[in-house]
């Protein structure tokens, strides 16, 4: 029998007096990175039990609106091409595309 591996991803947050976020930091050792600098995150978890998501959206105090612009966006179109991988949905992934562009457009991301 084989032996199971994991693999551990940690991410810090550092809070001022208020707990609001000043740093974040994520580390995934597999991956080379350790105490790697971050300005925002947004993670789900998918709870089979109760058919809901939970998420943790953060960011931090120094985050610049126009790079969370950004990052919405990018975020966006990365959903796009996880969601063609998961289900083969073209016409949906198509669909999440078309408003990716939209988005874009109407924030002025492309110049």
């Amino acid at each position: 029998m084989s032996e199971l591996h994991t693999s551990e991803i940690t991410l810090k947050v550092g809070l001022d007096e208020n707990r609001v976020p000043e740093n974040l930091t994520w580390s995934a050792e597999d991956g080379g990175i350790v105490n790697e600098e971050a300005k925002a995150m947004l993670l789900s978890v998918w709870d089979s039990k109760n058919k809901e998501s939970l998420k943790i959206d953060l960011w931090t105090k120094d985050m610049p609106v126009d790079e969370m612009k950004i990052f919405f966006h990018q975020t966006l179109v990365s959903l796009s091409d996880t969601f063609m991988k998961a289900t083969q949905d073209e016409k949906m992934t198509a669909t999440m595309k078309d408003f990716c562009e939209y988005f874009a457009e109407k924030l002025e991301l492309k110049k």
